[in-house]
C-alpha cells in the first residue's frame, strides 16, 4: 500500500480528529510509513509530540518514531523548542539545538531567529548549500568525528566547510588520503598551467596582457610592431599555434638532429682526415723534401664543417629572432634552453676561429672537447614535444625519492666498499682486486645497479657474501622509488591527455565565478 509523503502540520488535524472520536486510538502502524521522509537514505526522522487526548493504547510520551517509521520507546520527548528545523538545499534535517551549541563559533552555533533565512512560518532555517556535504558536517556535530563524502570534490568541501565555519584539518585519519587527492591534483594543473602545452589558441586580449600592451589593445592604439610582435613571437615559440609555426618547428627539429649526427659522426674514423706533413731528410749527399701522412693524428672532412655551419646560421637567427620578440628580456634570460643554445653556438664560433688563426696549434682536441655542449641541444626538443616536457617536470616532481635514492645508493657504495675490501683481506688472495676503498666503490656501484662488468669479482666465501647482499640491496632501494616516479609520470601525462584532447562536449571552458 503507498502512501503520500505527509507532514507533520498536515498530521495534526488526523490526531485531533482521533482524539475526539474517542471510539480508537489512532494505529501507530498507518502512521508510520505517512512519516517516512521521501528523500531515502536520508538521516531526517520524523517524531511525534504526545497530545494529552491519547489513551493507553496510541502514542505515549515515552514513545517515537525511527527513520523506518517503527515505533521504538525511549526517554521522555524533548520538546519543539529544543528541537530546531534545518533546510539544506531543499533537504530538511532536524537535531537539538544543544547538539548544534557542542562546536562554538560556528554559523550554527549562532543561529537566532533574527536572522535573515529564518522561515516563521514554516519554523525553520533555509540554506542554499549542498545538502550532501552538510550531512557529514551534521554528524560531526553529532559525533564530534569529521568525515570525508568521497561522492564529492574537495574543493567542493572545503568551501562548504569555511561557509560553516569549521576547519578543514578536523578530518578523521581514515578519510584524509582520500581528501587530500585533489590538493595533488591542483598542484598538477598549475604546473601543467605553467608548461603551456595546451592546444587552445589564446584570444588577442591575452596575447596582449601577455606582452604587456592591455591598455593599448582596449584604447585600440596598438602599433604595428606591436600587432606583428606576438605573431612572430607564436611562430618560434609555440610549435602548434599555426601551420607556419608547425613547418618553422620542423626545419628547428631537422637542423638540431642533423648537428646532433653531424658532431656524433665527425669523430668516426671513416670520416677523419690523416694530417699531411711535409717532412725534410738531410744525409751526407743532398736533402731530400717528401710528402708523409700521420695517421696518428686526423682532422674531421671538410663537409661536416660546412654542415655544422649551415646548422649553426640558423641556429644563430633563431636565438637573435627569439631575443628580439620575447615578452620578457628577463624570462628570456632565465631560461636554460636560451642559454645552451646561445653556449653552443658560441662555441662553435670560437672553435672555428682558432682553428683558422691556429691551424698547426697542438692539442687542438682539447678544444673540441668544450664543443660537447653542443650535444645539449638535444633539450631543445622539449619545445616541441609535450611529452619530453611531461618527462622533465617529472623528475622535477619526483625529487625527493630522487635525492633519497642517490643517498641510499652513496650509503650502500660505502658499506659494501669497506665490507668487501676488508672480507678480501681475510684469507691469503693473492689475486685480490680489491686494493683499496675506492676501488671498492666503483664494484659496489656496479653490482648495486645490476650491471656486473665482471672487472672486479670477490675470490673469498666472505666475499662472495658480501656480493650477494650487496645485489639484493641494490635491487631494493632501485625498485622502492620507481613507482612513485612511474606514478607521478602517469599522472601528469593523463592530465595533459584530456587537456590536449577533450571529449566532445566537454571542452574545458572558464567562466567568471560570479556576474558582473
Amino acid at each position: 500500500m503507498a502512501f503520500p509523503y505527509l507532514s507533520f502540520q498536515e498530521l495534526e488535524p488526523l490526531f485531533l480528529n482521533s482524539a475526539s472520536t474517542a471510539t480508537t486510538p489512532l494505529d501507530v502502524n498507518l502512521l508510520a510509513p505517512l512519516l517516512s521522509t521521501p528523500f531515502g537514505g536520508s538521516t531526517t526522522r520524523a517524531s511525534i509530540s504526545s497530545y494529552s487526548a491519547f489513551d493507553g493504547s496510541g502514542i505515549g510520551s515515552d514513545h517515537h518514531f525511527n527513520h523506518r517509521g517503527s515505533l521504538i520507546s525511549g526517554g521522555p520527548i524533548m520538546d519543539g523548542e529544543n528541537r530546531i528545523t534545518l533546510n539544506v538545499g531543499g533537504v530538511r534535517y532536524e537535531t537539538y539545538k544543544a547538539t548544534l551549541k557542542k562546536i562554538p563559533a560556528t554559523r550554527l552555533s549562532r543561529l537566532t531567529e533574527a536572522l535573515a533565512n529564518y522561515d516563521p512560518v514554516l519554523n525553520e532555517y533555509f540554506f542554499d548549500r549542498h545538502p550532501g556535504v552538510f550531512a557529514q558536517i551534521l554528524n560531526y556535530y553529532r559525533t564530534g568525528k569529521l568525515h570525508y563524502p568521497t561522492h564529492v570534490c574537495g574543493p567542493l568541501f572545503e568551501q562548504e566547510l569555511e561557509f560553516w565555519g569549521l576547519d578543514a584539518n578536523q578530518v578523521e585519519p581514515c578519510c584524509w588520503m582520500t581528501y587530500t587527492v585533489h590538493r595533488d591534483t591542483e598542484a598538477t594543473l598549475t604546473i601543467l598551467d605553467k608548461l603551456e602545452i595546451e592546444s587552445e589558441h589564446p584570444t588577442e586580449e591575452e596575447v596582449a596582457r601577455k606582452f604587456g600592451w592591455e591598455e593599448d589593445y582596449h584604447a585600440d592604439t596598438l602599433t604595428l610592431w606591436q600587432k606583428l610582435k606576438p605573431k612572430v613571437f607564436s611562430l618560434f615559440d609555440e610549435p602548434h599555434s599555426s601551420t607556419c609555426a608547425k613547418i618553422i618547428s620542423v626545419i628547428s627539429v631537422f637542423f638540431i638532429l642533423t648537428s646532433i649526427f653531424s658532431f656524433c659522426l665527425k669523430t668516426h674514423p671513416n670520416f677523419r682526415v690523416p694530417v699531411i706533413r711535409n717532412v725534410t731528410v738531410q744525409d751526407r749527399f743532398a736533402n731530400a723534401t717528401y710528402w708523409t701522412l700521420d695517421k696518428s693524428q686526423t682532422f674531421p672532412h671538410d663537409a661536416f664543417f660546412y654542415v655544422e655551419l649551415l646548422c649553426n646560421i640558423w641556429f644563430t637567427i633563431e636565438c637573435i629572432i627569439r631575443f628580439t620578440v620575447s615578452p620578457s628580456v628577463r624570462l628570456f634570460l632565465q631560461s636554460p634552453l636560451n642559454w645552451i643554445d646561445f653556449v653552443a653556438t658560441l662555441s662553435f664560433y670560437s672553435d672555428m676561429l682558432l682553428q683558422h688563426f691556429f691551424k698547426d696549434m697542438e692539442n687542438a682536441d682539447i678544444l673540441e672537447f668544450f664543443s660537447i655542449i653542443r650535444i645539449l641541444r638535444l633539450f631543445k626538443l622539449t619545445r616541441h614535444s609535450p611529452g619530453l616536457k611531461i618527462l622533465i617536470h617529472t623528475f622535477k616532481a619526483s625529487s625527493k625519492e630522487l635525492t633519497l635514492l642517490v643517498f641510499f645508493l652513496i650509503l650502500g657504495m660505502v658499506i659494501f666498499a669497506s665490507l668487501v675490501y676488508y672480507a678480501e683481506r681475510l684469507h691469503a688472495n693473492p689475486k685480490n682486486d680489491f686494493k683499496s676503498i675506492p676501488e671498492g666503490l666503483w664494484w659496489a656501484v656496479v653490482t648495486m645497479t645490476t650491471v656486473g662488468y665482471g672487472d672486479m669479482v670477490p675470490k673469498t666465501y666472505a666475499g662472495l657474501i658480501v656480493g650477494s647482499l650487496c645485489a639484493l640491496s641494490g635491487v631494493l632501494v632501485i625498485a622502492l622509488p620507481v613507482p612513485v616516479i612511474v606514478s607521478n609520470f602517469s599522472m601528469f601525462y593523463s592530465h595533459t591527455q584530456v587537456r590536449e584532447f577533450p571529449e566532445e562536449g566537454h571542452e574545458h571552458k572558464h567562466y567568471d565565478r560570479f556576474p558582473k
